[in-house]
C-alpha cells in the first residue's frame, strides 16, 4: 500500500490497529466500573442509571470522592446521594454533609444492611435509623416475598407520581420523629430469623421504608434499599419516579462516593486534571511536544 511517497506494508498497519484497538480497550475499561451501586458501572447492579434520571431532569451530576466537594455546589439547588457507604464517615466529613443539609441541600441516605449508613444518620444529627431486620411480603411482592412492594404512598413532593415501591431484600426504617413517605403494604412482616417464612412471632403490619425530615433549611431522606437506585429495579413501579421526584427541580445533584471503592482511574486522572492548573499546563505541554514530535518525524521519514 502507498501512501504520497512512502509505502505503507500491511503488518504495521494491522499493528497500529491492534494498538488502536488496545488503546480503546484500556480507556474504557479505565473510565468504567464494576463495583454495585457505581456510578460509572452500567450493568445490572450499577447505578449509572441515576446519571441518566439526572440528565433528563436537566440537571447537572456531580460525583464527588471528598467530602470537601459539597462546599463547590450550592446547597439550596442540589440532592446529595450517599447510597450504601463501605466505610464510615468521620466527625469532620459528617459535618461538612451536616452544613450541606443546614443551609438548604436534600442527602437522601439509602442503606440496608452495613452500618455506616445509621452511623452517618447519628452524626448528621437526624432521627431516623435504619432498621437491619429483612422484610418480607409474600402477598405484595415481585417474584417473591423478598422483593416486596411497598403499597402505601404518602402525598408529598418526593413522591409525586409515586403510587408504589419496588423493592430488593430490603431494611426497614424506624421512623423517629421524621416523616414516613412510603410504608410496606399490611401484610408484610419482619423475618427476624431469616428463614423467608412468616412464624409466629412475626407479626404482619406496616414498616417504613423512605422518611424525611427536616434539618435546618434542608432535609434528610432516608431509604431502607440502596438497590432502589441500581439500574435493574429503577425499571420497577415507581422506583424511577421516585428518584425522579427526589432530583425534581434541582440544578445539581451529587453522587458522593467519597466512602465506596469505585475508583475508575480515568475520571479520577479527569477531576485531578479538571482541579488543577498546573496539570493542565503540564498536560498541554505534553500534548503539544507529542503533536510535534509527529509531525517532525513525518516530514523527515
Amino acid at each position: 500500500m502507498r501512501v504520497g511517497s512512502r509505502e505503507v506494508g500491511y503488518p504495521h498497519l494491522l499493528a497500529a490497529a491492534l494498538l488502536v484497538t488496545m488503546l480503546l480497550g484500556v480507556g474504557v475499561g479505565a473510565g468504567t466500573s464494576s463495583s454495585t451501586y457505581g456510578a460509572f458501572n452500567a450493568a445490572w447492579d450499577g447505578g449509572s442509571g441515576i446519571r441518566g434520571v439526572a440528565s433528563d431532569a436537566g440537571a447537572e451530576t456531580e460525583v464527588v470522592y471528598n467530602t470537601t466537594e459539597y462546599s463547590e455546589v450550592d446547597p439550596a439547588g442540589t440532592v446529595a446521594f450517599v447510597i450504601s457507604p463501605e466505610r464510615g464517615y468521620t466527625d469532620a466529613e459528617a459535618d461538612r454533609i451536616e452544613a450541606f443539609v443546614r443551609a438548604g441541600g436534600t442527602v437522601v441516605v439509602a442503606d440496608d444492611f452495613r452500618p455506616h449508613g445509621n452511623d452517618l444518620l447519628a452524626r448528621l444529627g437526624a432521627s431516623a435509623r435504619i432498621n437491619q431486620t429483612p422484610l418480607r411480603d409474600d402477598r405484595h411482592q415481585y417474584k417473591s416475598g423478598a422483593l416486596p412492594v411497598a403499597t402505601r404512598v404518602a402525598a408529598d413532593p418526593l413522591t409525586r407520581d409515586v403510587s408504589q415501591l419496588t423493592l430488593n431484600h430490603p431494611a426497614t426504617v424506624t421512623e423517629n420523629e421524621s416523616t414516613v413517605l412510603v410504608r410496606s403494604s399490611n401484610f408484610s412482616y419482619l423475618d427476624r430469623d431469616d428463614d423467608g417464612e412468616l412464624d409466629e412471632s412475626e407479626a404482619l403490619r406496616s414498616y417504613p421504608v423512605a422518611t424525611t425530615e427536616r434539618l435546618g433549611e434542608g432535609d434528610v431522606v432516608v431509604v431502607s434499599d440502596p438497590s432502589v437506585f441500581i439500574n435493574a429495579m429503577l425499571e420497577r413501579p415507581d422506583n424511577r419516579a421516585f428518584a425522579e421526584a427526589l432530583v425534581a427541580d434541582r440544578t445539581t445533584v451529587v453522587l458522593d462516593f467519597s466512602h465506596a471503592e469505585e475508583r475508575p482511574p480515568l475520571q479520577v486522572a479527569l477531576r485531578a486534571l479538571r482541579g488543577s492548573g498546573g496539570l493542565q499546563l503540564l498536560f498541554g505541554g505534553v500534548v503539544v511536544g507529542a503533536v510535534a514530535l509527529v509531525a517532525r518525524r513525518g516530514r523527515f521519514s
